[in-house]
């Protein structure tokens, strides 16, 4: 396999040496691209640009034309896993996503059954490959999917929630029926990530954007308990290479020693955390992802840089820091200020190597 020319995402997950600190973006392909928002025109609809590899392959490459990132990240949704399942994912203009057939009844939550990412998930996997390709080895391609307990909010809920009332009603009442979709939620994401790294992914991302929502006894039971479950069955290594994973619960800055505790090579952070502090509590055990406030990128570009740089400043001298969001992007970011923060951190993080 050849090699990538910019291998900096990497091995900074990795806590190797790199010339400076790598940048990505979550959800950085995405509606503040003027250039993502007509290829979705033309493909009609979110999932119609979810289900076609060459369009999900030009969108994830879009954000890389304009900007000098570090990794690309798969165009997909963390709900294609219960959509195949047969819960019926729809998206409601101006609602966001909803499923058809929530999963309410005890015998629907029996019957449910984990994908086979060949078939039902074929269409990600061909994006994967087609994007690999595309990419030619210029930077890496990381996978994702949603952790067990936050598809679970979906699935149960319906669509988004305000509370999460109804599962964790469940939660409380009759965590038997909580455990038995967690545990089937993690046996299908296990198999769809490792089919992504099978298909060239080259890292792994967990998504837990609702585990901080919970208590931190049920955080640690239904949270946390299936993503270390999901850690110890990935693939470590694909084609003679280390594939790294990454770990976010957004909230999740209290649980920081226990995801460190997984298995995981890197922690995603949101902005509520600070990186230093944190870089000391985990030591050298793990990366650390993030974590600038996404509406930063509101400011104008000499702020976006200022805070930029007290975030690396923050993490101090080293490797062992992957910059980006703390959540996704905005699809009302103003591009330009992107092309800000990309700079910064590239300029600034050199320096800070020199000193």
């Amino acid at each position: 396999m050849n090699k990538l020319k910019n291998d900096t995402f990497l091995r900074a997950l990795l806590r190797q040496p790199t010339e400076h600190t790598p940048i990505w973006l979550m959800r950085q392909a995405g509606r503040y691209l003027p250039e993502y928002c007509e290829t979705r025109r033309r493909a009609g609809n979110f999932m119609n640009l979810c289900k076609n590899p060459r369009m999900a392959c030009e969108v994830t490459l879009q954000p890389l034309a304009r900007y000098d990132l570090d990794a690309a990240i798969l165009f997909s949704d963390i709900l294609t896993v219960p959509d195949a399942m047969g819960l019926g994912l729809y998206f409601a203009e101006g609602e966001g996503p909803k499923f058809e057939r929530p999963l309410r009844e005890e015998w629907e939550i029996r019957n449910l059954a984990a994908p086979d990412p060949g078939v039902e998930l074929r269409y990600v996997m061909d994006a994967v490959a087609e994007i690999r390709r595309a990419l030619d080895n210029s930077v890496p391609l990381i996978g994702f999917s949603g952790s067990p307990f936050t598809l679970a909010c979906y699935m149960i809920e319906g669509g988004a929630s305000d509370d999460f009332r109804t599962i964790k009603s469940m939660l409380y009442d009759r965590p038997d029926l909580l455990h038995h979709v967690l545990a089937v939620n993690a046996e299908a994401v296990t198999a769809y990530l490792n089919a992504q790294i099978e298909c060239g992914a080259q890292a792994v991302m967990i998504f837990d954007t609702w585990g901080g929502t919970l208590s931190q006894r049920a955080y640690k039971e239904f949270s946390l308990a299936y993503m270390q479950r999901i850690v110890e069955g990935l693939t470590r290594e694909h084609g003679g290479a280390r594939i790294p994973s990454i770990v976010f619960t957004k909230g999740g800055g209290q649980w920081l020693e226990d995801i460190t505790s997984i298995g995981c090579d890197a922690v995603g952070l949101d902005w509520t955390t600070d990186i230093g502090a944190a870089r000391r509590r985990v030591g050298d055990k793990v990366a650390l992802q993030g974590n600038l406030d996404p509406m930063t990128l509101f400011a104008q570009p000499d702020k976006i840089a200022q805070e930029a740089c007290a975030i690396l400043d923050a993490f101090g001298p080293g490797s062992g820091h992957v910059f980006n969001l703390g959540h996704g992007i905005s699809q009302f970011t103003p591009p330009e200020h992107v092309a800000a923060l990309v700079n910064a951190v590239h300029e600034h993080s050199r320096k800070l190597r020199q000193t």
